[in-house]
């Protein structure tokens, strides 16, 4: 599978899943725009791995960065093919303490994991559909499909984003629109989840948390399956079947 020529934003790219997806597909000829929110630095130096990327920082969450990625793909090579949202944040509230999450708690997952997934698919679909194919991948959660997660709010959150990859799916366009679920990977954000890590190793039919690479692997699957849209795909071990 080549992918020289074509142009892919992937957002919240500087590290983790978002690293590992923007190194896939750039191995395969994409031109990247890699992102992120605040950490410029690890962002720059992923856009400088890459054959050719250039880095654009901004939040999803703010309207203005949707326009600004979009714009910026258009500047530097006159089109678009591909969006990978994957931008996402959670709270620090167990999943089971319901009386602790607040107003804010909503207004801060909701207004990145939802609205900025929104907003970005949004500003990037009319490019995506002069693409000879055009699509859309939206790294949501086994959280969305399953009573678990890292806080009630992000699981909701991602429970959202699943049923705006299908409605976006039927109403795209053309634009294929897809969705992978993980269930718990090792990046920076679960570097401390011992416990948790353990807990998959021992319940998981595949009996290992992912990589970010095993999610690169999905994120591949569903760009080159050109006769699929609406579709979760679950990359979870087995882990779903069991909790």
């Amino acid at each position: 599978m080549k992918l020289t020529g074509k142009v892919v934003i992937v957002t919240g790219s500087s590290s983790g899943i978002g690293a590992a997806i923007a190194r896939r597909l750039s191995g395969l000829g994409a031109k990247i725009v890699v992102n992120s929110a605040s950490s410029a630095q690890a962002g720059r130096r992923i856009a400088a791995e890459l054959d050719d990327a250039i880095y654009v920082q901004g939040d999803i969450g703010d309207p203005s960065t949707a326009a600004a990625l979009v714009s910026a793909a258009e500047q530097q090579w006159g089109r678009l093919d591909g969006l990978v949202n994957n931008a996402g944040v959670t709270v620090p509230v167990a999943l089971q303490d319901i009386g602790s999450v607040t107003v804010d708690h909503w207004e801060k997952v909701l207004r990145t994991n939802v609205i900025g997934t929104f907003l970005v698919s949004q500003a990037a679909l009319p490019l995506l559909r002069r693409a000879d194919d055009g699509w859309i991948v939206n790294i949501t959660s086994l959280a969305g499909v399953r009573q678990t997660g890292s806080s009630l709010p992000y699981a909701v959150s991602k429970a959202a984003v699943n049923h705006l990859t299908e409605i976006m799916a039927k109403y795209a366009d053309g634009v294929r629109v897809n969705g992978i679920a993980p269930g718990l990977v090792a990046t920076p954000w679960t570097e401390q989840w011992h416990d948790r890590k353990a807990g998959v190793e021992l319940a998981a039919p595949l009996h290992r948390v992912a990589t970010p690479e095993d999610i690169a692997d999905a994120c591949l699957a569903l760009v080159t399956t050109r006769y699929a849209t609406g579709a979760i795909l679950l990359v979870d071990g087995g882990l779903g079947l069991v909790i």
